[in-house]
């Protein structure tokens, strides 16, 4: 009987513990964290992908990136506050717009000390690292691990910073290949190699393609060789696009303003970037900043000028393909990597650019703009344990909210600091809470920088409407000519031949803003409302001009007209 007894008790503890026990795996299956890779590509505007049904859709330029999407959620209305590498990538690491981070442009730096997206990682348990693109010149330290490009990088045989015995930027490796295939070797070695498998991750993949200059992998000289590109209607006729403060009196500027596929701008145009070597397929027209705007000739498209303008375009899109070609597939090696390590379903894929990019459109190439191809993101996530896939949301997002995001999918809350909001909710239920934001505030503070020429500018967009206030002259400051700015991409000698100008559009009627209807009586009520929410953002975001009041001169002057 006893005996009986013992074997009754040794029985009722071992089932005992294995209910404990798996009580404990399904826990431990719950509350696990999930992995995170977050996924840029330099300059991968919407046009460039199937799943946003572009002109360039059916041309397949996405395969991969396009299955991840269409197995997650895909946001429409994904919008940067600054169409330009630096602004975007500070806004991202410290979920804080420009003012409140301090970078405001392409010299602005990101201190290691509001570095705050891997700082808020490390502290829920996670082993964070970037590889790639970083451009935001201070040492990204406040990563476990780093190999970073030193500034843009460059696209055959790049060099990285990494960690070392010496101090920032000094410890430098050397790599032989295409940077998309070094940088996705660098984030397998990680996966493979050197993080704790004990940990959840944290990885963000920044490649540098597809930004200029296009430099693709050899293996892709072959692909789209025989197709013709589909061409946007504004790269020969842009309507009423743009203002006096873009065009100029009589279309003055446009000689200057905004770089071309076309001859049209004098300063730069694709032909300096792709046929910079070969004198004879582009002309010579000297200094254009010599040229007074009254003396340009006016830009005209004659016959000749459009067949050369098209075998520019078709170029240049081919390459900028080539170049989104490699980054897919090398996409495609970190999901096979991922898959064959059963780490796919327990990881949150997220992708996206790192802003827009202009392919044609309006006659336009690079970023810069408020226009809806520079401006608007592609991001889509995927992750089946959460996120339905098949989704597809209208929500108004921005590249601050990424960071809130992130750490709330890690399973923290989102610091009082960040002025970016969570869009948790959205992925994982596909709809719009009623009290989401309902805009998104964009400004570009560069002036005629860089030989692309775009003047400053700000506004605001809605899902249904757009208002831009370009500002460029403010940049002489006559009641304070000793003020200190940043001369190298805050003004030069064109500083006073850029008018300031508003632009109106009606995207549900407009989408690809061709007509600026700001002076159509019939919108003085909307743009009234816009102007009160823009008000409202700037100074809600802490992004007016106090402390430029030389610009705020300016605002003042022309809030009206």
């Amino acid at each position: 009987m006893l005996v009986l007894c013992k074997r009754l008790l040794v029985l009722a503890i071992y089932a005992l513990l294995l209910v404990l026990f798996s009580c404990s795996e399904r826990e431990e299956k719950i509350t696990k964290k999930p992995n995170i890779i977050y996924i840029m590509a330099d300059d991968h505007t919407t046009q460039g992908f199937g799943i946003y049904g572009s002109r360039l859709a059916n041309l397949n330029p996405t395969p991969t990136l396009d299955k991840i999407a269409n197995e997650g959620i895909i946001f429409e209305n994904c919008y940067v506050n600054n169409a330009i590498c630096v602004p975007s990538r500070a806004a991202i690491l410290s979920g804080q717009r420009a003012q409140t981070n301090g970078v405001l442009d392409l010299e602005g730096i990101l201190p290691i000390a509001k570095q705050y997206l891997p700082q808020e990682m490390k502290k829920l348990g996670y082993q964070t690292a970037i590889v790639g693109k970083w451009h935001l010149h201070e040492e990204p330290a406040s990563f476990d691990y780093y190999q970073v490009l030193p500034v843009q990088g460059k696209y055959f045989n790049p060099e990285f910073r990494i960690q070392g015995d010496k101090p920032w930027p000094n410890n430098v490796i050397k790599t032989e290949g295409h940077s998309s295939d070094m940088v996705t070797d660098i984030s397998l070695d990680w996966l493979k190699n050197k993080r704790d498998p004990n940990k959840p991750f944290f990885l963000m993949h920044h490649f540098k393609a597809p930004h200029d200059d296009f430099e693709y992998a050899p293996r892709y000289e072959d692909y789209l060789a025989d197709t013709f590109i589909p061409e946007p209607e504004s790269l020969y006729d842009n309507k009423n696009n743009g203002s006096i403060a873009t065009r100029g009196k009589n279309d003055s500027l446009t000689r200057i303003i905004g770089s071309s596929v076309s001859h049209r701008n004098l300063i730069r145009n694709q032909a300096h970037n792709i046929y910079w070597n070969d004198t004879t397929l582009h002309r010579k027209y000297g200094n254009a900043r010599d040229i007074k705007p009254e003396q340009h000739v006016k830009f005209e498209l004659t016959p000749d000028e459009k067949t050369y303008t098209s075998k520019v375009y078709q170029d240049y899109l081919k390459k900028y393909l080539r170049c989104v070609k490699g980054v897919d597939d090398n996409v495609k090696r970190l999901i096979d990597y991922l898959e064959k390590e059963n780490l796919l379903e327990e990881t949150i894929i997220v992708y996206t650019g790192d802003q827009g990019f202009m392919l044609g459109e309006h006659d336009y190439i690079d970023k810069r703009w408020m226009y809806d191809e520079a401006m608007r993101m592609p991001f889509f996530v995927r992750y089946p344990k959460t996120i339905a896939s098949g989704t597809r949301t209208d929500a108004i997002i921005n590249n601050t909210d990424f960071a809130p995001t992130m750490i709330e999918l890690a399973g923290g809350k989102t610091p009082d600091y960040m002025q970016g909001k969570s869009f948790k909710s959205i992925l994982e239920t596909g709809k719009e809470p009623a009290d989401w934001q309902k805009s998104t505030y964009y400004r570009y503070w560069m002036h005629l920088a860089h030989r692309h020429q775009n003047p400053a500018h700000f506004g605001v967009r809605t899902k249904d409407y757009k208002l831009i206030f370009f500002y460029g002259k403010y940049w002489v400051d006559t009641d304070n000519p000793d003020a200190e700015y940043n001369k190298k991409s805050w003004g030069n000698d064109y500083a006073n031949h850029t008018p300031a100008a508003w632009e109106f559009y009606d995207l549900k009627k407009d989408p690809k803003e061709m007509n600026n209807a700001y002076n159509d009586p019939a919108n003085k009520e909307i743009i009234a409302e816009l102007k009160k929410e823009l008000l409202k953002l700037r100074k809600d975001l802490n992004e007016t001009d106090a402390n430029y009041p030389h610009i705020q001169k300016v605002i003042d002057a022309h809030w009206n007209d």
